[in-house]
């Protein structure tokens, strides 16, 4: 079968995303289902929409009937951080063609997360393997919600708790990271940010932690290179 390596490749990369992806799809699922939505709404927005966190706000934007310049606004400042870490990938998906639209779609934090950790051999097609992965991922996704929502509209079922798959799976990808950067640095800055930013601002940190951390990694981005360096 022709792209047969970087099918199994993309699918062993794909598996900490799937055990994530499955059980909070899944209760992305549910959480349709609690508001009386049909199944196909489920599938529809994480299919078409398929951004994690946002999809679970949609709900509550939804249930407040809010207006759609104050969604386009939420949803701005949710997804924000992909605008950062998209912008690294343009040069892995400058020659990517046809599959370009696709791969901007789905490319969600975790699928960023296993392209720039995992080690791929190079003589593999990397734009395949870079939209297998994307498609594994989402199918995942896919599955879960719509598990989900059809379990939901069958049976009570309380989700307190599940949602923290989402952070025990960045957990897991960040154990990645290291292990592939070997670098504490870019790590202990992340965390200081967020700490730092966690005190300033309250809940609203997420964003004001991300362009502190691009700060200081920008200033140190020489130490954070002889690191990488050395880690290789």
């Amino acid at each position: 079968m022709k792209y047969k390596q970087e099918i199994n490749t993309a699918f062993r990369n794909s598996i900490p995303v799937m055990m994530g992806y499955l059980v909070l799809g899944f209760a992305f699922g549910l959480l349709m289902a609690s508001y009386q939505y049909a199944w196909y709404w489920t599938a529809l927005m994480s299919i078409f929409i398929y951004a994690g966190a946002l999809q679970f706000a949609a709900v509550g934007f939804f249930s407040a009937k809010l207006g759609m310049i104050d969604i386009a606004i939420a949803s701005f400042f949710i997804n924000i951080r992909q605008s950062f870490y998209g912008l690294s990938m343009l040069k892995k998906y400058a020659h990517t063609k046809w599959a370009k639209p696709y791969l901007i779609h789905a490319l969600t934090d975790e699928t960023y997360a296993v392209l720039t950790s995992m080690q791929v051999d190079p003589a593999l097609s990397q734009k395949h393997y870079a939209l297998f992965l994307s498609a594994l991922n989402q199918g995942y996704w896919v599955l879960g919600s719509i598990t989900g929502a059809l379990f939901g509209t069958a049976v009570h079922f309380d989700t307190r708790g599940v949602a923290f798959s989402l952070t025990a799976l960045f957990v897991v990808l960040t154990i990645e990271q290291y292990k592939a950067a070997r670098n504490i640095l870019p790590f202990a800055i992340g965390a200081v940010a967020s700490i730092l930013s966690l005190m300033l601002l309250g809940s609203d940190m997420l964003l004001g932690a991300i362009i502190l951390s691009l700060l200081i990694l920008f200033g140190l981005r020489s130490q954070i290179w002889r690191g990488a360096q050395h880690g290789a």
